[in-house]
């Protein structure tokens, strides 16, 4: 047995979708696997419908809110699932990336599609992923190719006819953000003022207009990050708050470089020496864009009202 796999299933409509998605949930009902299928809602109603009674036996999410972070899914959705099966095999249904994903949010899905590839690479777990290949961007489906190994395309199962290495693509896709709009409010931080930075992203994210609990998310995210800069990247750094629309958006800036790409992808260990905290930034907020390289890191965190 394959201890792990991980495929791409190209689609055009609904009918190429079932006929990719349901074989593979069922063969993995028949095998005695535990099978999740973590997809949209209208996937899952599809499936459900064409599932029939069948269905009762597979665990379903909406990725849209289960993986609205594209950085939560590793830790949140599939190692989750895998963790909590004592089965020789998983088998997973995950759509990672549909039409309405924005570009701000596409680099860190394409980066969680190749590191998903080292995350599970001594696991027992078949992964599905879907595709929507009409309404997707171009280069949304050519990117299919570089972080799946195999894709399964008009009923068809083939070698992909790009994959890279998974690191590569990850590296591939570590790119400058966006330049902070002028009138974010900057502060520079060490370890005597981290609870200066907490105060001012609790009073800009209350005065935004977030709830208490997004409030306390986001400033456990901050704290969190403001912390390893100190602990890890020469002692200080800077934080960057400002608001799109109804999101608060946070950056913290230092002089790190992160060289383990997997770093708030993987669930550390039980007793790790560190490790826990970028994991933690993901599981709290909407979206963490990060990009490291020669002068440093940046990871800019998004807290909104709910999709």
């Amino acid at each position: 047995m394959v201890d792990f796999a991980h495929e791409a299933l190209l689609y055009r409509d609904d009918e190429q979708y079932l006929a990719g998605a349901v074989p593979f949930v069922r063969d993995g009902l028949n095998a005695g696997e535990p099978v999740l299928v973590a997809v949209p809602k209208r996937g899952i109603a599809l499936l459900r419908g064409a599932l029939g009674a069948e269905a009762d036996r597979v665990e379903f999410l909406d990725m849209k809110q289960a993986g609205r972070n594209p950085g939560r899914i590793l830790p949140g959705v599939l190692a989750a699932f895998a963790d909590n099966s004592s089965a020789t095999r998983v088998r997973i249904v995950g759509e990672a990336v549909w039409p309405e994903r924005t570009e701000l949010e596409y680099p860190a899905c394409v980066q969680h599609e190749a590191m998903v590839n080292t995350a599970f690479e001594d696991r027992p777990a078949w992964m599905l992923c879907p595709y929507d290949a009409t309404a997707l961007a171009p280069h949304v489906v050519r990117d299919v190719e570089t972080t799946h190994p195999v894709v399964v395309e008009g009923g068809r199962r083939r070698s992909s006819t790009g994959y890279r290495e998974p690191f590569l693509t990850a590296e591939e896709f570590n790119r400058p953000l966006p330049e902070p709009p002028a009138d974010a409010t900057a502060r520079r931080f060490d370890l005597d003022s981290l609870a200066d930075a907490r105060r001012l992203v609790a009073r800009f994210a209350t005065a935004t207009g977030l709830s208490a609990d997004q409030v306390e998310d986001l400033v456990l995210a901050v704290n969190e990050l403001t912390t390893n800069s100190v602990v890890h990247a020469g002692g200080s750094g800077t934080l960057l708050v400002w608001r799109e629309g109804d999101v608060v958006v946070c950056e913290v800036r230092d002089a790190g470089r992160l060289t383990d790409p997997m770093v708030g992808r993987n669930n550390p260990g039980a007793h790790p020496p560190g490790g826990y905290g970028v994991m933690l930034v993901n599981l709290l907020c909407d979206l963490v864009r990060v990009h490291t390289g020669g002068s440093g890191t940046a990871i800019r965190v998004y807290v909104g009202p709910p999709a």
